[in-house]
Formats: structure tokens, C-alpha cells, sequence
């Protein structure tokens, strides 16, 4: 199964839908490699980036499920790499 690395770009913008994020989050725990998060106190909002290993459908799955959510926004970034056969994904 070919697989790639992403990074989901995540902008809180109200914490009314952090608890249903972070089931997500965890949902998807096997595919995620690291996250880190950096509160922006000045503007209210919190920016998280989510950087994964999983088949595409998996990450567009997660994407799609984080910005459907009231008060967060995503946007994914995806290697050109394949982890199946090493080549750049055209």
C-alpha cells in the first residue's frame, strides 16, 4: 500500500470544537508522526500542524473530517515521494 507524508495545517479559531479535534486526532494516532501546537494569544486562535505517514485517502479523510468542524479551518500539504516505490508522485 503506497502511503505518503503530509503535513495538515490546523487554525482554531473557537475552542468550542477542541474536544471532537482531538478524538480525531487520536482516531488517526497510528498515522500522525508528531504534532505541535502554537497558541497566538494576540489574535485568539491556536495553529496546529499535524505531520503524517498514511495512505491518501486516510489523510484527505482527516483533513476533510478537522475542517468540517465549527471554528477550524485545514489546509494539507503532501510529499512528492511515495513510500512504495521511493519515486516522486507526479
Amino acid at each position: 500500500m503506497e502511503t505518503r507524508v503530509a503535513l495538515i495545517g490546523i487554525v482554531v479559531e473557537d475552542a468550542v470544537s477542541i474536544e471532537k479535534m482531538n478524538a480525531l486526532l487520536h482516531q488517526y494516532g497510528a498515522y500522525i508522526i508528531g504534532r505541535m501546537g502554537v497558541p497566538y494569544q494576540k489574535r485568539g486562535i491556536n495553529i496546529i500542524s499535524v505531520a503524517m505517514d498514511a495512505p491518501g485517502d486516510i489523510i484527505s479523510a482527516l483533513s476533510g473530517k478537522l475542517g468540517m468542524l465549527p471554528g477550524i479551518s485545514t489546509k494539507t500539504i503532501y510529499s512528492k515521494i511515495s513510500s512504495t516505490t521511493g519515486d516522486t508522485v507526479l
